[in-house]
This record gives structure tokens, sequence and C-alpha cells, in this order.
């Protein structure tokens, strides 16, 4: 089976068992959050007899039993070297989720309908729920890890350019988060350095340090000391990648209304996959991961359930070659 830069249309799930074990390097996805869009996609049959959407299920509960199911399937198609990163956003208790956009979005790019049918699917979670953050990344992230997943970062993604929020009760959240995780403790792992800024180089050569004591930060003084003269010769260019990206959202112009920012996904995919391995993503949406693994000499693999953004992703990618 060719699984070279190949879009298969159907629901993750199904095609996942379609695929052989150990042949993906990594995973790079953004998985329908619960509760909050309706894609108006073919319903899916599950194992427990539901039929219906990913990310519509009646309670949060089913939902994360329904996304961990699909990674059990990620997980064997994975290397054992692989790497898997998932950007999850969470959901609030109690909310009717995207009413406002019936107004303003019509027709194709419509993200519910306007006979508000959608209703029952997400004014979720009233009662000891109403008002509460559910805390669904953490809850998908805590059943990963009971199915046999090592969460290796939490990552936090810092929007600067986020949506205003009109609540006045509470802070408007302007980050989601970016779960890595792998299969095996040995994993493939390429260290991305962030340059020194200029003020740590000044710092340097003022003899920063200096007079901190003999355990300064958790370094002995001589070994700090042989840091800082690294630094000052220009043998160390740069600290390990801290876990707060801060990255702004994109524009883009498709129908599809959930697309992470080409940028975000750069990371994973240099620190995760070697060059000319596989990118799996099971939520492939408008194509952004595929789109960025060709920007960066690596294959891609994407699954997408809705033709319609699939066919986008084709044309989306044809355009950026």
């Amino acid at each position: 089976m060719d699984l070279i830069n190949k879009l298969i249309v159907g629901d993750s799930l199904n095609s996942l068992r379609k695929l052989p074990d150990g042949v993906v390097d990594c995973v790079v996805t953004s998985p329908p959050y619960w509760a909050l869009r309706n894609y108006d996609t073919n319903p899916v049959k599950w194992p427990d007899g539901w039929v219906g959407e990913l990310g519509l299920e009646p309670n949060f509960e089913q939902y994360i039993t329904h996304l961990c199911d699909i990674f059990d399937e990620v997980k064997r198609t994975l290397k054992d070297t692989g790497t898997c990163w998932v950007n999850i956003g969470d959901t609030y208790g109690g909310s009717c989720m995207g009413l406002s956009y019936v107004g303003h979005c019509k027709g194709k790019n419509s993200i519910l309908p306007d006979d508000l049918s959608y209703m029952p699917k997400v004014a979720h979670s009233r009662g000891k729920y109403n008002k509460c953050l559910l805390m669904i990344p953490f809850r998908f992230a805590l059943e990963m890890q009971s199915r046999g997943w090592i969460v290796r970062n939490v990552i936090i993604w810092q929007k600067p350019n986020c949506t205003p929020q009109s609540m006045k009760d509470r802070f408007t959240v302007d980050f989601e988060y970016l779960f890595f995780f792998v299969k095996s403790p040995k994993y493939y792992f390429e260290q991305q350095i962030e340059p020194f800024k200029e003020s740590t180089i000044k710092r340097c050569q003022g003899g920063c340090g200096r007079n901190k004591g003999e355990h300064y930060q958790g370094l002995s003084k001589e070994n700090y000391e042989k840091i800082q003269q690294k630094v000052l010769n220009g043998e160390l260019k740069g600290k390990n990648k801290r876990a707060v990206w801060n990255i702004s959202t994109s524009p883009f112009r498709g129908a599809h209304f959930a697309v992470y920012p080409p940028k975000l996904i750069e990371i994973p995919i240099k620190a995760g996959c070697p060059e000319g391995g596989l990118v799996l993503d099971p939520f492939m949406g408008s194509g952004t991961t595929a789109m960025v693994a060709e920007k960066l000499n690596r294959n891609w693999l994407g699954i997408e359930l809705n033709p319609e953004y699939a066919q986008m992703a084709e044309e989306r990618l044809k355009n950026a070659a």
C-alpha cells in the first residue's frame, strides 16, 4: 500500500485500521474539539454503537474514549522511535457554543445550521459543570497515559493575536495545549535551539553569576563559568527551546474553521521527524500538516472524513507546490 503523500478520504478509526504496523515516523494533528463545532460530515458508527461525528458525543467521557480509540490505532502505526504531537483545546460546560455564528455564517461556509438543530448536541453539561472549564485536554492526556503513551511535554501555544472574548467574569483565554507523546523511552528527537538574546550575551560579558554563590541556578560555580565562557567564545549558540511557544494565528480563506498556523507545527516536525520520514495527520482538514511536511522535506499521509475538506487540502497543496 503506497502511503507516501497520500490523502485518504474516510473516518480516522477505520482508515487507520487498514494501515500496516510501525510505518509512521511522526504524528502531528489537531482533532475536532468536543462540542465546539458541527462540521456536518457523514456520521460514523463507533464500536460502542453510537453513530455521529467525533466531537458531538452527548458527553465528554464518550468523546475521550472515541478519541483515544483512534490514537490506539495511531500508536500501532507509529514506529517505536516515533513521536506524536496533539493540539487540543478545552470547552466550558453549560455553554451554547457558537450561537453567535448562526447570524454571521451562511450557506456552504456555515459552522452551524440555521434551524438550531445542533442545540441538543452542544448546549451541554449543565448542572454541576455549568460555567466550569471541563479540563478536556488533561482528561485526554491522562487517558492516553493509561493506555501506554508516555507524556513528554505539555506545550503552551500562546496566541498574541487571540480573538477578543465578551465575558466579564473571567480572563480571556489566549492559549491552547500541544501534547508531546511517545510510545517508547528511546525515540527520534532533534533538539531545537533558541538563539541567545543580545542581553544574555552582554550579561555573560559582564561576568553574570560571579557573586551568586557556589551553586548558582543549580550549577556549580565551575560549571557555570564553563558555560559562560562557551557563550562568549561562540561555542554555545543558544538554549534548549522552552515549552511556551508564542505564535500568532494565521488567516486561511478556505471554508475550514480550525486551521492551525504553519509556524506552530514546523517545530514538532523538525524535532520529531527525520528528513525523508513520514508524517501522519489523521484529521487532515485543510492540509496544513502536509503543506509544512513537504516544505521541510518530509513525506506525509493524511486522513480526512469530509470530502469537501479533502478536496480543499489537495487544491491547497497543488497551489503551494
